[in-house]
Formats: structure tokens, C-alpha cells, sequence
């Protein structure tokens, strides 16, 4: 895989304003605006059904609705309202969430554009049609100044587009048939030159149909570990509901009988309504920061998967490394540089890569050989690059000649009776050693095989990489680099890098058996990619990110698609997954323990009257009974509002270990959750208390 990357990525951009790109707050006039009937839509009983803590707040609800209205007073009103505003609180929360994706995915409609497409016919003409009607294998005429029909891979011509609409990127990008970034997308817009598109997808199913569908959907699938803690939040309701309703029979014996509007009171302030109505909120938003980054999921799991990496397979090329290889050097072994300079630029004239032009250009400049070829170049045969031969080349009259590597070109020349001149492993050694990647050069003249000499490819290892796997390193994830290079310039560019481990000379079937042999061991494995031969291993893969301008098969193998084709992204990929996590475990702990409070503020005040001894926990000093209830149940719901926020724009991350995470929730969530409550529902006594009838 030969991965470049159109820029750096952002060494921030996990802590960048998640609505950057719809251009709103989170509480923004017109966010409300349109989340405020959304929300009020979503308090029908049967949604709220699906989520089992809510439900129970809705029920206890209608219960109090019916005593303040059968008999009324301030206090039973008074709770009746503030419950109903908790149940809307936790709707609004899911609504403002899926408004958020709601206004890009009306950004992304407007970037789609009703194109007329010039198809080609089968005897080479061109004929028009919307381009709604194409279909998977047509062939389009694009040229300058007109928007791109629909997805495909460019098989013909080279072109700058502005992908703007779809990236948000304002410069222009290189798309060119036969390498790695031939694929396009729909809606984008070519600058310059003509090109010719396959299309790969159908109507309404392009990747901005897919980002649209995904950043609006409200019915999204449940993740695991969503339903997992979905689970343990209606067990705990189900406890607290049992003991409530054991309290009654206790206080009916001690003389002390409870109103049900109390006991329903004093239920939704014990069960953990606070994660119960920001829970998929959370799911939503954590979605919202994949898509922001231009990363289309395939559904919530990936995500969740992505955060649970322990196990990070990163190309070399184009991800560590800048990824454009050029020739530096020729290093001519017993014959002439010129014989040298002439068999390195017949091999390389047929290779689109980087490196194959760099090599052209190298002998252009040099040694001032033609950089097009001639008429009898152009009727000679040229053999292909593969993974397996590793080796491509020209045949050209009597001639063959290869470049690749060195151990295939020693295997090549071996083959065909040829010597190995002792000095090229010394010359290919020292060029990995340094860092380069060596290409040896051959030619079979007359039945004989020899090596003409080395050519020296560099790369440049890109800045700040060392520090951000020293990141990953502290969060516990290893870090494996991918690469086809021999293993001394692997080893060379690892250790530049500061990776963990390294895989050189990597063929597809090296890279499935990395990943099977890490996910033995019980560790979650993330990978990028972009050719059609990743494609067994980003299937196999935890999490599987390939890149958009890479193949079809590659695309439809992950399980995630990076618009931007950046493979240094996976990095934010995964501090988004733990950031998703983080949030979720961050305000789970705060709900749980902030209800330690409310026991304080309630069960003294209900029972104080039979046991004076209570007196004693009343630790806040509220006024009556009546006020303590009704304080904790407006805590309880503006706790809710408070954490939307924090909720949507997530915790913020900080790479640090399991264990570390685990000491810093329950110190700043858990004390937190603790602490606050006792300080709110003070205050909020304080004028409580103040109304006649409660005070």
C-alpha cells in the first residue's frame, strides 16, 4: 500500500469545536428552536418505553399529573411540573443531539448537485443524461468546471479537484488513474483537465447519500456496551423501585404514612435519571465527532470498538511518513552510471507511482535522458508491479529489466544464471541503514543475467510523530508499523519514528496473520488502508478505516471511510472512541453518586416527624420536609440541563492509562458527583422556602 496524505492532521483537532461545521451552538436560538418541537414529540409514551429509567420518570409523572389534579396544592403541582420538565430535559437533550446532525446533513444536501451526466457509449460516443440514471460500470466524460456525477475511480486522465464541499478543505487535490488516489466523489468539482469515471455506486447510495442517512438518522442501532449499561440502569431502577415501595408498609406501621406524590418524589430522585436521559445523547454526539472529522462509521459498534483499541497497524507510507519516496541516488555496481541511469528509466516508465516518476525525473535531470518515451519504448512490453514479485520492469527487443527489490532481483538474476556482485547487499545495507529504501536494478542481454546497480529511494519520517505514538504508548496501545520495505531500512524509519514494533516486507497474507495473532491475545486490532490487497485485512480488523480515495473493495471491507484520505487520522479515530467511552463512564459515575445527596435531602425529611434522631442527617439544613423534596426534584432536573453540554461536546481526553482514568472519574465525577449536589440543593432551598405552602 502506497498511502499519501493531502496534509498533517491536526495534532488538536481531537479538542476542535464539534459544530464547526454546521456553525451553531449547542444552545443557539435557532438550535432550540427547531430541537424544541422534536423534543416535545419525543415525550409519546412510546418512545420513551425505550429507554426503561425515563419511562419510569414518565410514569411517576402522569401519577403526580393525577393527584395535583384530583387534589391539588402547591407542592404536588409543584413536583408534578418540575418531573414533567425532567422527563422534556432528557428528550431535548436526545433532540438538540439529533438536530445537530439534522442541520449537516441539510449542509450536505446542498453540496449535491442534479448534474447532467455525459456518458460514454460503447462505440465511443457520448450521450447525455441526469445523472440519477447512472449505473454501476458506466463510463463518464468529466472536464473542467463540471461537478462529478456520481462515485467512481478515474480510469483514464489526470485532473485537480475541489473537493471542498465534501471535506471542507478549500485547496484543491491531484485525483489521476492507475494509482492509489483515482477515486472521486460524487458532488466534488473538477478545476482542470478531462478525465474519464467509473462509476462504482448506485443512485442514493454515494457517500454523502450514506453521511446524510447516518448524521440524520434518530433510530440508530443500540452499541454493546450502550445496551450493557442500559442494563445495569434498569436493574438499579428496579432495586430502588422495590425499596420505595417497601418504605410505605414501614412508615404505614411507624404512623408515619407517606403521600404517593413523596414516594414518587423520592423514586426519581434515586434512580439515575441523570445518565438515564443523557445516554443517547451521548451515542448521538460521539457519532457527530466521527462525521465532523469527515469519517463516515458504519454504525456506532466501530466506534465504540475504536475506543477499546489496544493494537494500532499503521502504514508506513503516507502515515508515518510522508509517503512521497523519491529517488536520490544511483549507485551503479561494476558497470557505468550511464548503463545504469538508461535501465533505471526504461523500468520506470510505464510505473504511475511516485516513486517510478521521481526515478524518471532523477535520470532527466542527471544524466539528461529523454523524460518521454520514444516510439520503440512505447511498443515494448512492460511488466507490472505485484506484491508477490515485488519487482516490475520493461522487455524491450532482447532485453529485460527489472527493479525491485533487492532479495526479488537477487532471486530474478539467480533464476536466470546470473552473478550477485558481493557489494550490493553492502550498498543496499547501507542505504537501509540510513534510512533509504534501496531498488536494485537488473538486465537479461543475450541469455546472461546481471545487476546493473542500486537505486536509493528516501522518505522523510513526518514531525511530531514520535511524540504522538508517546501518547498512544501512555493510553496502553501498541503501535505496529506496516511496511514492504527490506527490514534494516524498516528498522531504521521504527526507530525514527519511536513505534513499538514493526512488520517489513509485508505481503496481504503477513498482515492477516499480524491481526489474528494480536487478537488472540484478547486485544482489539485498528488498521488503515487503501488497495484492493488490504482489503482481507481490514475485514479482519477491529476497526478497519479506509481511505476514500482508495478502491471499491477496500471501501466496502472497512468499516469506516475517511473522506479526507488520511491515515494519520486513525490516531484521532481512536481518542474519539475513548473520548465516547470516557464521557459515558465520566457522567454514569456523577448520576450514581450524586443520588447520595438526594438521600440525604429526602429520607430525613420524610421521617423526621417519627424519628426525631434524623434531625441529625439533615446536614444541609432545609427548611421543612416539603422543601427538601421539592429541592431535590428540581436539582434532579436541572442537573440534566447542566450536563447537555458536556454531554454533546464530550469529556475532555487526555491520553493516559486504565487505571489513571479510572482514579481521575472518581475523583473529579465521583466527589464531584458527590459534592454538588449537597451545594445545589442547598441553594436551591434556599428559595424554595420562600414559597408559601412549602416553606
Amino acid at each position: 500500500m502506497s498511502t499519501t496524505t493531502e496534509g498533517p492532521a491536526h495534532p488538536d483537532a481531537i479538542e476542535r469545536p464539534v459544530a464547526a461545521r454546521v456553525g451553531a451552538g449547542i444552545f443557539s436560538p435557532r438550535q432550540l428552536r427547531t430541537s424544541f418541537p422534536e423534543a416535545l414529540r419525543k415525550l409519546h409514551p412510546r418512545h420513551q418505553a425505550r429507554n426503561p429509567v425515563m419511562f419510569v420518570v414518565w410514569v411517576g409523572s402522569v401519577l403526580v399529573t393525577v393527584f395535583a389534579v384530583l387534589e391539588p396544592s402547591v407542592f404536588t403541582v409543584l413536583i408534578a411540573m418540575w418531573l414533567w420538565l425532567t422527563v422534556l430535559f432528557g428528550c431535548l437533550a436526545e433532540a438538540v443531539a439529533e438536530g445537530r446532525g439534522k442541520a449537516q446533513a441539510d449542509s450536505l444536501r446542498r453540496t449535491r448537485k442534479e448534474s447532467v451526466a455525459r456518458r460514454l457509449t460503447p462505440d465511443g460516443a457520448q450521450e447525455q443524461l441526469p445523472g440519477a440514471e447512472l449505473r454501476v460500470g458506466d463510463l463518464v466524460v468529466v472536464e473542467a468546471g463540471e461537478a462529478i456525477p456520481g462515485d467512481g475511480d478515474i480510469v483514464e486522465g489526470i485532473a485537480t479537484v475541489d473537493e471542498s464541499a465534501i471535506t471542507g478543505e478549500s485547496a484543491p487535490v491531484v485525483r489521476e488513474s492507475g494509482g492509489d488516489r483515482c477515486a472521486v466523489t460524487g458532488g466534488t468539482t473538477v478545476l482542470s483537465d478531462r478525465i474519464v469515471v467509473r462509476i462504482t455506486t448506485k443512485p442514493g447510495e454515494s457517500f454523502v447519500d450514506r453521511m446524510i442517512a447516518l448524521v440524520e438518522g434518530a433510530r440508530r442501532q443500540k452499541t454493546p456496551n450502550e445496551i450493557a449499561l442500559t442494563i445495569l440502569l434498569s436493574t438499579l431502577t428496579i432495586i430502588f423501585l422495590l425499596a420505595v415501595v417497601a418504605l410505605q408498609p414501614m412508615a404505614v406501621y411507624s404512623g408515619s404514612r407517606q403521600s404517593p406524590v413523596a414516594l414518587t418524589a423520592l423514586l426519581v430522585c434515586l434512580i439515575p435519571t441523570t445518565i438515564g436521559a443523557l445516554l443517547s445523547a451521548i451515542g448521538i454526539a460521539g457519532m457527530d465527532r466521527l462525521v465532523q472529522r469527515n469519517v463516515l462509521a458504519s454504525s456506532g459498534r466501530a466506534v465504540e470498538a475504536a475506543g477499546d483499541v489496544s493494537t494500532l497497524l499503521l502504514d508506513k507510507t503516507g502515515t508515518i511518513t510522508f509517503g512521497n519516496r523519491r529517488a536520490t541516488e544511483l549507485v551503479p555496481l561494476g558497470g557505468s552510471a550511464a548503463e545504469l541511469a538508461a535501465a533505471a528509466r526504461l523500468s520506470s516508465l510505464a510505473d504511475p507511482t511516485p516513486e517510478g516518476r521521481s526515478i524518471v525525473e532523477l535520470t532527466t535531470g542527471v544524466h539528461g535522458l529523454p523524460a518521454e518515451a520514444g516510439a520503440a519504448e512505447l511498443a515494448a512490453t512492460f511488466v507490472e508491479f505485484t506484491a508477490q514479485t515485488r519487482m516490475s520492469g520493461i522487455d524491450l527487443g532482447g532485453d529485460r529489466i527489472r527493479k525491485g527489490a533487492t532479495e526479488s532481483i537477487r532471486d530474478w538474476v539467480r533464476e536466470r544464471g546470473g552473478e550477485i556482485p558481493a557489494s550490493m547487499d553492502e550498498v543496499a545495507d547501507r542505504i537501509s541503514g540510513e534510512g533509504g529504501t534501496p531498488l536494485a536494478v537488473a538486465k537479461e542481454s543475450g541469455g546472461t543475467a546481471t545487476v546493473l546497480g542500486v537505486i536509493r529511494l528516501s522518505d522523510v519520517v513526518k514531525p511530531g510523530m514520535r511524540e504522538r505514538f508517546a501518547e498512544l504508548r501512555s493510553m496502553g496501545i501498541r503501535t505496529v508499523m506496516i511496511t514492504g520495505d527490506n527490514p534494516l531500512t524498516a528498522k531504521a524509519i521504527a526507530a525514527d519514528a519511536g513505534v513499538d514494533d514493526h512488520l517489513a516486507q509485508a505481503r496481504p497474507e503477513d498482515k492477516m496473520a499480524l491481526i489474528h495473532r494480536e487478537q488472540e491475545g484478547g486485544r482489539l486490532v485498528a488498521m488503515t488502508g487503501d488497495g484492493t490487497n488490504d482489503a482481507p485485512a481490514l475485514a479482519a480488523s477491529d476497526v478497519g478505516v479506509a481511505m476514500n480515495t482508495g478502491t471499491s473493495a477496500a471501501k466496502e471491507a472497512g468499516n469506516m471511510v475517511d473522506l479526507d484520505s488520511d491515515p494519520t487520522k486513525l490516531i484521532e479515530i481512536v481518542a474519539i472512541g475513548k473520548q465516547l467511552l470516557i464521557t459515558r463512564g465520566a457522567l454514569t459515575t456523577f448520576s450514581v453518586a450524586n443520588d447520595l445527596a438526594k438521600y440525604f435531602a429526602i429520607l430525613p425529611a420524610m421521617f423526621v416527624a417519627i424519628y426525631p434522631q434524623l434531625g441529625d442527617l439533615n446536614v444541609m439544613g432545609l427548611a421543612t420536609p416539603e422543601s427538601a423534596i421539592l429541592s431535590a426534584v428540581v436539582f434532579n432536573a436541572l442537573v440534566i440541563v447542566a450536563l447537555i453540554p458536556l454531554a454533546l461536546r464530550g469529556v475532555r481526553y487526555r491520553p493516559a492509562t486504565a487505571s489513571g482514568l479510572l482514579r481521575r472519574n472518581l475523583l473529579v465525577y465521583g466527589l464531584g458527583g458527590i459534592v454538588t449536589p449537597f451545594a445545589g440543593i442547598w441553594l436551591i432551598d434556599l428559595l424554595v422556602r420562600l414559597i408559601p405552602g412549602i416553606g
